[in-house]
């Protein structure tokens, strides 16, 4: 069985995907119809070629937030994710249609 190769930009976005949500990733990878252990891979190799700080910046205390802006803040963070899942399977869509000559 022969490898598929998959464009830079749509691992870029599946990886960006995954850590910006609080899903698994065999779940992510099984909306996309990735291999899950193919998507951890992309993970794992942003991750080591990331420039990641060594010392993490000192702690600053932050102010007391409401509950309402909490909800705020966790409904824009879904909104980001759905537009972002919903663009990576727009191009996604596009990609296998030119595949398939439809």
């Amino acid at each position: 069985m022969g490898t598929y190769r998959y464009p830079a930009e749509f691992r870029a976005d599946a990886v960006a995907l995954v850590h910006s949500s609080d899903r698994p990733v065999s779940r992510i990878a099984e909306e996309l119809g990735v291999n899950a252990e193919t998507l951890r891979q992309w993970v794992q190799k942003a991750a080591d070629t990331a420039e990641h700080p060594q010392s993490s910046p000192p702690a600053v205390a932050a102010p007391a937030r409401s509950a309402k802006d909490t909800e705020i803040t966790r409904l824009r963070r879904q909104v980001r994710e759905l537009e972002m899942e919903r663009d990576i399977l727009r191009r996604a869509a596009k990609y296998f249609a030119k595949e398939t000559n439809w």
